[in-house]
């Protein structure tokens, strides 16, 4: 009986690299649609009401102050507009935000430090991000005032707004009408 050698033939070679090919080009469209896939949250808006773009930059923004509520940790940021008529005394001297003032609030759960030496609550995960734009023209009847607020989603790592319109935040805060609507002070530096 005689033996020939096991040598792969060029059929062999030629499908064993086009089983790899495959399969690699199947990795390749996983992970690459998992990356295509990820939502750009500029794409963002509420029904009928503001768009995350609006706000494009925000995370650069100065902080105003930050704040604690519930299981809630916040910053509150504002764009420069807003920063300058804080500066000037807005809203305590009588005047107005200026149209085109915005502000962010980024909401985390709040957690207690692991490495703190004292007892002191940290941001985890993020929660939400509302915002507010002053646009006398397209939001004469609230204030001046639109808002937005986009909930997240963690597992996903999604953005999805919170109701319809860009009133969603009016009625909260119509008891701050007196400080043009605005909750949060611009604390001293």
């Amino acid at each position: 009986m005689s033996k020939t050698p096991s040598f792969p033939t060029r059929r062999s070679v030629l499908a064993t690299s086009a089983a790899a090919g495959a399969a690699i080009a199947v990795v390749l469209a996983v992970l690459g649609g998992r990356a295509i896939s990820a939502q750009d949250k500029y794409t963002v808006q509420v029904p009928n009401g503001l768009a995350f773009s609006e706000f494009r930059g925000f995370e650069d923004w100065p902080t105003v102050a930050v704040s604690h509520a519930g299981n809630l940790i916040e910053v509150i940021l504002a764009n420069p507009i807003m920063i300058e008529a804080y500066r000037a005394g807005a809203p305590g001297n009588g005047k107005p935000f200026p149209d085109g003032a915005k502000m962010a609030k980024i909401h985390w759960n709040a957690k207690k430090s692991a490495e703190a030496p004292d007892p002191t609550i940290v941001p985890d995960t993020l929660h939400d991000i509302d915002f507010m734009v002053r646009d006398s023209k397209r939001f004469a009847d609230t204030g001046n005032w639109g808002y937005a607020q986009f909930n997240y989603d963690a597992a996903s790592d999604t953005f999805t707004p919170d109701g319809t319109g860009a009133n969603c935040g009016y009625e909260c805060h119509t008891i701050v009408r007196a400080k043009d609507y605005v909750f949060t002070a611009y604390g001293k530096r």
